[in-house]
């Protein structure tokens, strides 16, 4: 496989560094934490201005986030920054004359719009609302914008749901009352407020009155936990809002018939845009002349990892269709050009998040850009802005000429932070899997390889199950940190992995123990022939979630393929994780139904049903605000390993949900897992 490009260069800056007497040192946890993190970029639509967010970590360890402003006219000037106050400023958009932007932040004790002139002098404030403003959307004009807003359905003013909020804190104790699921959702107790859409005119006062075009609804919109105004857009016109949400119901833990809803900016009854599909809609997105409104559609209720198809409507005529039908893989995002003939998509594809071009009339699709993994910030007639990330770059925003797809990168936000780290050489690796169908993989070299030696292994197992580990950068599982402690890194995108075709994806589902395994044990087999210095002799296996689940899934179906196991979020016993996990929708699809329709399968592939045969030394980790797959999943399998006697750790955090966010306890993680590792294996 083709090295990066851009890894190449990396290398060669490293060699320099050596040469002139700098010494580098492996990529450390310690490393990572202390990251700067861009975020919230955004591009005039002249295409010469940039602004972007920069989190960064003082020397007291104290994290400040402030927004940068590059003149892309003069790319040899430096980042000009925009605000100096404490807190976060973020979401941010250009107006529509690019003279001034507008951001969200925190600096009265509530999250406020604030607006600032790029002519100078301080931003002022846009709204003073009683409750935060956690997402917002302009129209095309400016003059009004939508507002995520967290408020009671039944109160019919924000004060009402700030009284309410207020309320709540004071009696932290109390009982909750429910009736129907979801209860629960992600790491959070369901308080029974519901986000809502407030639209309310700009002025040059300020912020006009709010109207709740979702008022009454006992629905998310958007939806939670991970969706945001990314699902919500004005018409082109800014008498209409569309927007993502489920029709309120009872079953909101069983469907995933998520539709395109479109009311008044002024409030009324919404119009559902998408009621004939039962399966997943989203993303929707309108030309700028307004004719054609471009969407994402699942096609089978109750699966959320189907593929996603562009649809087309016309909103003169009403009629609709598929753009580019026959093409295999799943969009994440939406922007059209300006003509309105293009569509422009990121998607998963082999390893990489790649940028795609498509036509809308004809379908046709041209890969624009495919190394490591990125996603559209903003496109002009001229160029398309994008951030990208690899396993060696931890995310910086570039541009591409659409004329001649030259690519330009625009900034360098951890040129400092990685001048003197040196990261593990990766490639990309393939073998016949299941069925004897290629699998891809990802290996990386130790940091401090050594030609001739043999290193042991770290085996990382991505979760979903419909996910992948790819050219991605990521602040949890980072596999250069395995690399920097000394091991080999092997990464395997078996069957039902994300970015190799919807039938690839599909063949996991019924099937959690059966093709992953086999590819794993394969993977694991050809990788280590074709890299002669990685030792499967000396190896360790660890993963998250699903990959939690395979860890319990090999100690007893693959009990003598490592010298230890990692299982973080790991699903233990199927039968009891249906009865406590929120979305049940995930379940009854990979299995086929509820468990009392289906039993056989649940329990063929329930990883308890087999621990007469579990040997292998294994470090349990779990947090407490993990409601996707609970805590006492994490809690029975150290259980039974300690009741009979096989070597077993368990780290519980009571305040981490089905991920680690927090720095510390990230630290923490590190150096149990690494310890781990090193305990029972040889360097």
């Amino acid at each position: 496989m083709k090295k990066s490009k851009l890894f190449m260069a990396l290398a060669l800056v490293g060699a320099s560094q050596v040469a002139y007497g700098a010494q580098p040192s492996p990529f450390t946890v310690q490393d990572l934490v202390k990251l700067n993190k861009q975020h919230s970029a955004a591009v005039s639509s002249d295409g010469q201005t940039l602004v972007y967010g920069l989190n960064v970590m003082d020397d007291q360890g104290q994290r400040e986030s402030e927004l940068y402003l590059v003149n892309l006219a003069k790319p040899e000037a430096s980042p000009q920054q925009l605000t100096a106050v404490k807190g976060t400023e973020h979401s941010v958009t250009f107006a529509p004359d690019n003279q001034s932007i507008y951001f969200l932040a925190n600096r009265n004790g509530t999250t406020q719009l604030f607006n600032l002139s790029l002519n100078g002098g301080e931003a002022r404030a846009i709204s003073d609302l009683p409750l935060n403003i956690d997402g917002y959307r302009l129209d095309n004009a400016g003059q009004q914008v939508a507002m995520q807003l967290r408020v009671f359905p039944e109160c019919d003013t924000l004060v009402c749901s700030e009284e309410k909020f207020a309320e709540q804190a004071k009696t932290p104790n109390a009982g909750r009352e429910y009736d129907q699921l979801m209860v629960r959702h992600w790491d959070t107790w369901h308080d029974h407020a519901r986000n809502h859409l407030f639209v309310a005119p700009i002025t040059a006062k300020g912020l006009g009155k709010p109207v709740d075009v979702t008022a009454g609804l006992d629905t998310e919109t958007p939806p939670k936990p991970f969706s945001g105004m990314e699902e919500v857009t004005f018409s082109p016109d800014g008498k209409t809002l569309v927007y993502t949400a489920k029709a309120p119901s009872a079953d909101q833990a069983w469907t995933t018939n998520y539709d395109l809803w479109q009311v008044p900016v002024t409030g009324g009854e919404a119009t559902n845009l998408t009621a004939n599909n039962l399966a997943w809609d989203a993303h929707a997105t309108y030309s700028a002349d307004g004719r054609y409104l471009a969407y994402l559609a699942m096609a089978r209720p109750g699966f959320e990892a189907d593929r996603y198809a562009i649809m087309l409507r016309d909103t003169v005529t009403g009629q609709e269709k598929e753009v580019a039908p026959l093409w295999d893989r799943s969009p994440h995002s939406l922007q059209f050009s300006a003509d309105g003939k293009t569509l422009y998509v990121s998607a998963q594809d082999l390893g990489q998040v790649s940028l795609f071009e498509v036509n809308t009339q004809f379908g046709d699709v041209k890969r624009l850009y495919n190394d490591g993994s990125n996603s559209v910030i903003a496109v002009t007639p001229d160029a398309l802005f994008f951030s990208r990330k690899s396993l060696i770059e931890p995310g910086d925003i570039y541009r591409l000429d659409l004329a001649d797809n030259k690519v330009t990168r625009l900034t360098q936000t951890n040129k400092d932070r990685l001048a003197n780290i040196q990261f593990g050489e990766f490639d990309q690796f393939s073998f016949k899997g299941w069925n004897n169908e290629t699998v891809y993989g990802y290996w990386l070299k130790p940091a401090n390889y050594e030609k001739g030696k043999q290193y042991p292994i770290a085996y990382l197992v991505h979760g979903g199950p419909q996910g992948s580990f790819g050219n991605n950068f990521s602040h949890r599982w980072n596999p250069q940190l395995w690399a920097g402690a000394g091991y080999g890194v092997v990464m395997v995108d078996f069957h039902g992995s994300t970015g190799y075709g919807q039938a690839f994806t599909d063949s996991i589902t019924q099937d959690w123990g059966g093709k992953p395994l086999e590819d794993l044990q394969k993977g694991l087999d050809a990788v280590a022939t074709q890299q002669p210095w990685l030792d499967k002799n000396n190896a360790c296996a660890l993963g998250g979630s699903y990959g939690g689940y395979m860890m319990n899934w090999f100690q007893g179906n693959w009990p003598d393929g490592f010298k230890c196991l990692v299982n973080h979020a790991g699903l233990f016993d199927m039968r009891s994780m249906y009865y406590v996990t929120e979305e049940l929708w995930f379940p009854e699809f990979e299995f086929g139904g509820q468990y009392q329709d289906n039993k056989a399968l649940y329990e063929q592939f329930n990883p308890v049903n087999y621990v007469e045969h579990w040997k292998t030394p294994m470090l349990v980790i779990h947090g407490e605000k993990d409601f996707r797959v609970p805590y006492g999943q994490g809690l029975a399998a150290f259980t039974y390993m300690q009741r009979n006697n096989i070597p077993s750790k368990l780290l519980m955090y009571p305040t981490e949900n089905h991920w680690i966010l927090t720095p510390d306890n990230l630290e923490q993680w590190y150096d149990n897992v690494l310890g781990w590792l090193d305990t029972y294996t040889a360097k």
